[in-house]
């Protein structure tokens, strides 16, 4: 095959799994091991140390992780001056092609949704922030595990892999991460923490229930004047089979304020978990949706509907709270549509 080299330090190319304008992706032979690996190859590291530092912190963040939903790192080098990260390869695709039948059933969205949680949880408690969560950065295997990978943008929160739920990562001048995919907080150049990559993740679970992007605007700045100022189309109207408790996680993984996101992306994890486990305990034959509109504008509608005002804002309070597992387990006898 023309152009592709014939190793990289100890690592025999067998063929090239893909390219773009960042740089390239071989599958190769470890003989040492006797198993394949994925080499990953950065375009223009050698020539720009700026790329090199990042793509050193890239196979640090990872390496310092250990989970069944977050990519393996095995080794890092460097070979004729390119730098290349080596890490388990994967067999399977990425969400972003398992996307193109989205909306997906809801207790598959479910599975993939828990996992990602947990995948970001971990990296959480090691202090790790993604910064660049999309459905293009999450792997599903033929037996439908996700691995979560390009740490490329991520920081790291706090020493020693200590938790640093508290600690904010600031990023001055620079905006860094994929538009459609930004929490508010890194639309305006601000300092972030774990809690973005939950709007991130909230925004790929509102794509993979409803099968459209949560904010799209015709250019990159009216995207992110989007993210900034509006509100998604509420999931209810999209997918009418979506349960409640699943806008709920939904919606406030999308609070514009990060403070009324999760206090952990544990708890998150958990919730999804909850939820997948219990959807069989929902009935499908008489739904009873709680108003899915956000909350500002449910509460306008209250207020101009007097005879209504107690029944909506009561509605507003529920949906709007925490919830833990205890909470999930109240509404299983909350009636929605939902597949078999």
């Amino acid at each position: 095959m023309p152009g592709l080299p014939d190793r990289f330090g100890p690592f025999v190319v067998t063929n090239l799994v893909g390219s773009g304008g960042m740089g390239a992706v071989y599958r190769a032979r470890d003989s040492r091991l006797n198993r394949d690996v994925a080499i990953k190859v950065l375009a223009n590291a050698a020539t720009d140390p700026g790329r090199q530092r990042r793509f050193g912190e890239e196979a640090q963040a990872a390496s310092a992780l250990n989970h069944p939903n977050i990519l393996t790192v095995f080794d890092i080098g460097v070979h004729d001056g390119v730098p290349y990260i080596v890490s388990e390869l994967v067999d399977g695709t990425t969400l972003r092609a398992c996307l193109d039948r989205a909306p997906l059933p809801i207790r598959e969205a479910l599975d993939l949704g828990a996992q990602m949680a947990d995948g970001l949880a971990a990296a959480h408690q090691a202090g790790i922030v993604h910064r660049d969560f999309k459905p293009e950065n999450v792997m599903v295997t033929r037996d439908g595990r996700v691995k979560i990978v390009d740490f490329g943008l991520a920081r790291v929160a706090a020493p020693n892999g200590s938790p640093a739920l508290d600690v904010t990562v600031t990023h001055t001048s620079v905006i860094a991460g994929t538009v459609p995919y930004m929490s508010p907080e890194q639309a305006r150049g601000a300092a972030v923490d774990y809690r973005t990559d939950q709007f991130s993740l909230g925004l790929t679970l509102y794509e993979m229930v409803t099968g459209r992007q949560g904010f799209r605007g015709d250019s990159a700045p009216q995207t992110l004047t989007s993210i900034l100022e509006d509100d998604p189309e509420p999931i209810a109207k999209l997918n009418p089979r979506a349960p409640a408790p699943l806008r709920w996680i939904i919606e406030r993984c999308l609070a514009k304020d990060a403070r009324q996101r999760y206090e952990s992306t544990t708890d998150l994890a958990r919730e999804l978990r909850t939820l997948r486990d219990r959807l069989g305990e929902f009935s499908t034959s008489t739904e009873v949706a709680l108003p899915a509109t956000p909350k500002r504008r449910r509460l306008r509608a209250a207020i101009s509907a007097g005879a209504l005002v107690v029944a909506l804002i009561a509605g507003v309070m529920i949906a709007s709270s925490p919830r833990s597992e205890a909470d999930l387990a109240a509404y299983r006898f909350t009636p929605f549509a939902t597949e078999a």
